[in-house]
């Protein structure tokens, strides 16, 4: 049925909630544009954040909140939903 199409949840799931803030979860499922955002808005506000005393690392705590929470709602939903949702319906945020 949909277990091999859903195979990538428990994957992405547990990269959501260990590696969120770097966007593994959104390559893994095949967004690497979300993943890219991700990456880029975690990288670039731990690097400014070195030298805005700390300032941009709001950014770098809500990729790592996002990921979470993605994380949390892949495990979360069945399986069928989960392929109707992000496998057939390619939804990138939550």
């Amino acid at each position: 049925m949909t277990g091999n199409r859903a195979g990538n949840k428990l994957a992405a799931g547990l990269c959501g909630i260990l590696l969120g803030g770097l966007g593994v979860h959104k390559f893994i499922l095949g967004y690497n544009t979300a993943g890219f955002i991700m990456l880029g808005v975690t990288l670039g506000g731990a690097v400014l954040g070195i030298f805005t005393c700390g300032v941009t690392f709001l950014g770098t705590w809500a990729m790592a909140i996002i990921g979470l929470v993605e994380g949390i709602i892949y495990l979360t939903k069945p399986d069928d939903e989960f392929v109707r949702i992000y496998v057939d319906g390619r939804r990138e945020w939550f």
